[in-house]
């Protein structure tokens, strides 16, 4: 609160007709300058990815739309992107509409949507229409929702901008991440509101330097563990990701692995107690 007892969090900014967005105060290594949320509509309005349990986000969010939230969407259960939604929730009436977290780590157990999304349908309203799609790979929950009006896609961490994201086994799978991007090269799209980072107003480029550059980097682990066998994701990291900064190889690792289990499924490389060579031997 500020010495008058007004509030101090981050401003909203309007980036289109019925399009805001506020800045999470999240920054870090993984988060950017912090989760973007995005608000759909001045009457109806649908919050998308209200982000983490921070108080004065969620005051911003509540001043920002009053009790028009008719509903709080997330594009996955990440705990950058929807702790805040049930505090939301409870404070103003709106639906929780997404999909459920899966077991397993850095997953957010407090969101339980009062209705699932499923791919294909479509959120209306006299103002705009949120299409949903499926977009499993980061996250076995992903959603994009597409705006058909503007025809832009708000991606959560399916695409950010500025980098690519960790892509972490079990939940995170490669073979579907790099599916549901091709998949999103058929529909219309006119630009990029990303989870993270700033709009993205050449989506297809964008789309296929995500896949070029995952291609690559598969490349490169097929030769890494040819060249070196016997080797665990630990051990070959170094040798894969020797583009980038040694502090972050643990977090590497985990696409490492996406990529090996991945090889793996396409017959290119075996496992043998975590150790990995080339399919067959």
């Amino acid at each position: 609160m500020n010495e008058d007892g007004s509030r101090t969090h981050s401003p909203v900014e309007r980036l289109a007709p019925g399009v805001r967005r506020l800045i999470a105060p999240n920054p870090g290594p993984m988060t950017g300058q912090g989760t973007n949320t995005y608000l759909v509509g001045e009457r109806d309005v649908a919050v998308i990815d209200p982000g983490p349990a921070v108080d004065r986000h969620i005051d911003a969010i509540v001043d920002a739309v009053g009790v028009a939230i008719r509903w709080i969407l997330v594009t996955h259960t990440h705990p950058d992107h929807s702790p805040a939604a049930p505090i939301l929730a409870r404070r103003t009436g709106a639906a929780l509409l997404g999909r459920p977290a899966p077991t397993g780590r850095h997953q957010d157990a407090t969101f339980h949507p009062d209705r699932v999304l499923e791919d294909g349908e479509s959120l209306t309203t006299e103002e705009f229409d949120l299409d949903v799609i499926n977009t499993p790979g980061h996250a076995s929950n992903h959603l994009c929702y597409r705006h058909a009006q503007l025809g832009w896609l708000f991606t959560g961490d399916h695409i950010i901008n500025g980098s690519t994201v960790v892509i972490d086994p079990p939940d995170g799978n490669m073979t579907e991440y790099l599916r549901s991007l091709q998949r999103l090269k058929t529909f219309e799209i006119e630009a990029i509101a990303p989870g993270h980072g700033e709009l993205i107003r050449d989506p297809y480029a964008a789309i296929d330097w995500i896949i070029d550059h995952r291609l690559q980097r598969e490349d490169k682990v097929a030769i890494a563990v040819a060249a070196h066998p016997e080797l665990t994701s630990h051990e070959l990291v170094a040798r894969v990701y020797d583009d980038v900064d040694p502090a972050l190889h643990d977090v590497a690792e985990r696409s490492l692995l996406a990529h090996l289990e991945k090889l793996e499924v396409d017959g290119r490389v075996a496992r043998r107690a975590n150790r990995w060579s080339v399919g067959g031997s």
